[in-house]
């Protein structure tokens, strides 16, 4: 029996004007789409005439294991993630388990928008120079490691983009990452924070690290810390790279 394809698939934000033309080709050329339910109910209109296997939160290594099981059956499958598959999505996984399970099957991974890009297109251009980009969440990452990171980007300099930065259950690790922030950056150092970037929910707010956390932030948020140099004016976050003008 011939194998199949695995296409790892990032959708970008969610809508499909800012999904790429490859996206979307890798989706048709799949007669399995394999992901969370959340993201397969973006794409609902593209799942005409497809095997859909859906499944919940937590079930990432599940989710690869079905995949390439599909896969070997001689069907192309696409597994899906939001943002980019390479960016906390499912790439990473879906490779260590072909490795894992020493499978000679061709993965493609296909790349989206991820969220900082998303989120820092609609505060203007924070991201113009160097930066890092941390996740809060600690559930796969010890929070003392995180931690060190968010202290050797704010002691760099760096750009910051904080991912899954709140949620009902986790709230202080926002407030301990500002606390270590401040001790390098300045309080007035500008701050985007932008909730479900370029989706029709999308909010937006402009403020600094000293203020940044009487505004809402949630698990659908992505904020965007600037450097030294990032200046607000005309309603747009801009980090100037150093050119000439």
């Amino acid at each position: 029996m011939n194998k199949g394809k695995i296409y790892v698939v990032g959708l970008g934000p969610g809508s499909y004007e800012h999904m790429s033309h490859r996206a979307k080709k890798a989706i048709e050329d799949s007669q399995v789409i394999v992901g969370y339910k959340t993201y397969i109910d973006l794409i609902k209109d593209l799942l005409h005439e497809k095997e859909v296997i859906d499944s919940g939160m937590r079930k990432e290594v599940e989710r690869c294991n079905i995949t390439l099981d599909e896969a070997l059956k001689g069907k192309n499958v696409s597994i899906i993630s939001s943002g980019d598959a390479g960016i906390y999505g499912m790439a990473g996984i879906m490779l260590e388990v072909v490795n894992e399970k020493d499978e000679d099957i061709e993965v493609e991974v296909v790349p989206g928008i991820t969220a900082s890009n998303a989120a820092a297109s609609t505060l203007g251009a924070p991201i113009m120079h160097d930066s890092a980009v941390i996740s809060l969440s600690d559930l796969l990452t010890d929070w003392e490691l995180i931690k060190k990171r968010i202290e050797c980007a704010s002691m760099g300099d760096f750009v910051i983009s904080l991912y899954n930065p709140k949620s009902k259950g986790r709230i202080h690790q926002i407030e301990e990452a500002r606390e270590i922030m401040l001790k390098y950056k300045s309080p007035d150092t500008p701050v985007g924070i932008v909730r479900n970037a370029k989706r029709e929910e999308e909010e937006v707010f402009i403020t600094d690290l000293e203020h940044m956390l009487s505004y809402p932030i949630d698990m659908l948020t992505v904020v965007i810390i600037g450097n030294q140099k990032t200046y607000v004016k005309n309603g747009k976050m801009i980090t100037p790279r150093g050119y000439v003008l």
